[in-house]
């Protein structure tokens, strides 16, 4: 049984909406965030990542970064750009591109069911970021981001959504990346009563993208507890910000790898070492695989397409099975001497929507080898997360992905 609760809403004013909203914070570094607020001085990375707003030698862990964060939240509000609802209501929320369409509702999700497993994870955290997340939540008392959350589809909640989505949204406009943003405001009690007693029917959540701040949102509501042993449950930093999307409308894009080197190995060694386990073409044009175990290489200037060898996957492990298992355990460990994948300087990882002519210029640049890869599907993420199993780091990329700033849930 699940839970999604109505929340009061702060939210940008309509006129506002498309010069708040933002990418979130994790997907960009400093330099590109300054970078991004330029001449817009409503954008939520004022908030998301208030360095922006100091001199750029600042220590992004700062308590004047923290500070800023939440004076600029504040101002949103008292300088007429957002609104605060004055009922819990939830809201429709759909993303479309020329490709796809994913429509979810933005709601607040139970912190005792992230704890107790009924909310699902696939990733392990990192300390240092969720520690930043816990800094900037305590410091704004507020989840500034939502958490990307999945769920399979429940006939009761679809029909809310679909004759919601059939009237003129609240919000309109398109982003950065030609991303289509719409937003409904269900308000009325029946709607609501109807998704919320729909969820109670839907088993799991699953969290597609968002472990750091949802790991964040968590501390911060044990802080608070901890702070007010006689809380009831049912206060408001119990919950935190979340996006319910229906998990059969989701796209994960391939993340792709960049490699720094051959480990001393000429290119004839590498290729004989890869034949081991791969079946190899050399391919005249871009490789893009059309199928689990396919692989694409390139090395320097010419493309590969590897086919896993038989008998060389375990599929009853979901995630030794998984393509980026395979990739590290059979060729970034054994070949490219890359143990460690989350901390090797000479591995990076390069998200699909960049497609495969960023990995082209990076071989001619700066690197020597690439793989492309077959995208981790929605179904391969639950069963690992149905097994209580953690997939390897850069497993998923999601896209389009949902705007920071357009909903504000406030822990008090």
């Amino acid at each position: 049984m699940s839970t999604i609760k109505p929340f009061s809403a702060v939210r940008p004013k309509p006129a506002y909406a498309a010069q708040v909203a933002a990418l979130p914070y994790d997907v960009m570094n400093s330099a590109e965030a300054r970078q991004k607020v330029r001449g817009n001085p409503y954008s939520f990375l004022h908030v998301d990542k208030a360095e922006v707003d100091l001199p750029e030698d600042t220590d992004l862990y700062a308590d004047i970064v923290y500070e800023t964060a939440a004076k600029n939240l504040k101002k949103l509000e008292s300088d007429g750009i957002c609104l605060r609802e004055t009922e819990p209501k939830l809201y429709v929320y759909r993303l479309s591109t020329e490709w796809t369409s994913q429509t979810g509702i933005m709601g607040c999700a139970s912190v005792d069911e992230y704890l107790n497993g009924t909310i699902k994870r696939h990733e392990l955290t990192r300390a240092e970021k969720e520690q930043d997340r816990i800094r900037h939540v305590d410091a704004c008392n507020a989840n500034t981001g939502p958490i990307f959350l999945a769920y399979r589809h429940n006939p009761a909640i679809d029909a809310v959504l679909d004759r919601i989505t059939l009237t003129r949204p609240v919000y309109d406009f398109v982003s950065e990346g030609h991303v289509r943003h719409e937003v409904w405001i269900m308000e009325d009690p029946a709607d609501i009563a109807a998704v919320t007693e729909g969820f109670k029917a839907v088993e799991y959540l699953y969290i597609a993208d968002g472990h750091h701040r949802a790991a964040s949102a968590v501390r911060v509501a044990q802080m608070r507890r901890e702070a007010n042993p006689g809380y009831n449950g049912d206060e408001e930093f119990n919950f935190f910000l979340a996006v319910y999307f229906r998990a059969e409308e989701l796209q994960i894009l391939d993340y792709n790898r960049l490699l720094k080197d051959t480990n001393g190995l000429s290119d004839d060694e590498l290729l004989q070492k890869l034949a081991e386990n791969f079946e190899i073409r050399p391919e005249a044009e871009s490789v893009r695989p059309k199928k689990r175990h396919e692989f694409g290489m390139l090395l320097r200037r010419q493309w590969y397409r590897l086919t896993l060898k038989d008998g060389r996957a375990d599929e009853s492990d979901p995630v030794a099975s998984l393509d980026v298992s395979l990739l590290q355990t059979l060729v970034n460990a054994p070949v490219f001497g890359i143990l460690d994948p989350r901390t090797d300087s000479r591995i990076e990882f390069v998200g699909g929507i960049r497609g495969l002519p960023e990995l082209e210029r990076r071989c001619r640049e700066d690197m020597t080898v690439a793989f492309s890869m077959f995208p981790t599907s929605l179904e391969e993420l639950m069963e690992v997360a149905d097994a209580g199993k953690i997939m390897p780091p850069k497993s998923t990329w999601f896209e389009p992905k949902p705007l920071s700033g357009l909903f504000i849930h406030y822990l008090e």
